[in-house]
């Protein structure tokens, strides 16, 4: 009988509320806006996104908020926290993420609203601060020369060899990627590394059978 109204004690004091003093909620807003404004700084000038999306950036910043007063809030009662998991499992966000690295920020700002919101302050400041060094470390690491795209259009496609020979002498692994014929010629793609790039194109000028030659840096991450 006693273990029997011990559970329902625990029950009914679960279903009550229990205070959040303002200082505390005050002190964990305080943190959540200084870690919010380094995250964003931290993204605007360590991203190299070509297309900055300040609203985007806005929206990271502002993640933490929301992510840590619901934490705060799932520690006062029990319905409170029944009743947010519920709401959120029917949210649906269907915008689509390009860049890998975005998904990092999106959990990065969840990560700070999650510890600020349970008060460990010190965990979500130094974390911060690691993950923004390793940022750095990984961006700066030297990870060898991207290769070019060379895209050529010869009017007289019986040339192609001939032209392959002497791009071999300035670059190397070149991989023709794809042949576009058409009553004009040929238009090629070619997947190449050098170093000589001003002699290529010098070279490849003095082909007659060339129309056009375009050398092209692209690193598969960096949008045109």
């Amino acid at each position: 009988m006693n273990t029997l109204s011990g559970i329902l004690d625990g029950i009914n004091n679960g279903l009550n509320n229990t205070e959040i003093s303002t200082t505390r909620t005050i002190t964990m807003l305080t943190v959540v806006a200084i870690l919010s404004f380094y995250e964003f700084f931290v993204y605007r000038y360590v991203s190299k996104r070509s297309f900055y999306s300040k609203h985007f950036n806005i929206s990271l910043a502002l993640i933490p908020f929301f992510i840590s007063t619901i934490i705060m809030a799932l520690q006062t009662s029990l319905v409170v926290s029944l009743g947010t998991i519920g709401a959120l499992a029917i949210i649906r966000f269907r915008t689509a993420i390009k860049d890998p690295l975005d998904m990092v920020y999106l959990f990065w700002s969840v990560h700070t609203g999650i510890i600020a919101g349970t008060g460990l302050y010190e965990v979500a400041i130094l974390s911060s601060i690691f993950v923004t060094v390793f940022l750095i470390l990984l961006d700066l690491m030297p990870l060898g020369k991207a290769p070019y795209l060379l895209v050529l259009n010869i009017t007289e496609p019986k040339k192609e060899k001939e032209i392959i020979a002497d791009i071999n002498q300035f670059a190397k692994n070149v991989e023709i990627k794809s042949r576009n014929f058409s009553r004009n010629g040929l238009d090629m793609i070619l997947e190449i590394r050098t170093k000589q790039e001003a002699e290529l194109m010098e070279a490849l000028t003095n082909h007659k059978e060339i129309n056009a030659a375009s050398l092209v840096a692209h690193d598969g991450e960096k949008e045109f």
